[in-house]
């Protein structure tokens, strides 16, 4: 029995790329084994360590509009750093 030229040629082409997907596969494997060698879990979660240490969580500070359209506008027109301490006075804490 003769085999169609054509067979051939796509069972060849069929083969080289299913080789080439498998072994582009595990290079990509090995490259991404190779550069999570390092890179472990933490031990523990890191709000536990919150509660043991002595530092404390603040609610959120909400800012007023008014107070961030004036010191977006007076960076833009001087240029300058406005004072942190009228950011400061003018937040809302979260009840």
């Amino acid at each position: 029995m003769r085999v169609n030229s054509t067979v051939a040629l796509t069972l060849i082409l069929l083969s080289l790329m299913v080789s080439a997907g498998v072994a582009s596969a595990l290079w990509g494997y090995h490259l991404g084994r190779d550069s999570l060698k390092g890179v472990t879990q933490p031990d523990a979660r890191p709000i536990n360590n919150v509660a043991e240490g002595d530092a404390r969580r603040e609610g959120l500070t909400l800012l007023r509009e008014e107070d961030i359209l004036a010191n977006v506008k007076a960076r833009i027109e001087g240029g300058a750093n406005p004072s942190t301490e009228a950011t400061q006075d003018s937040a809302v804490p979260n009840p």
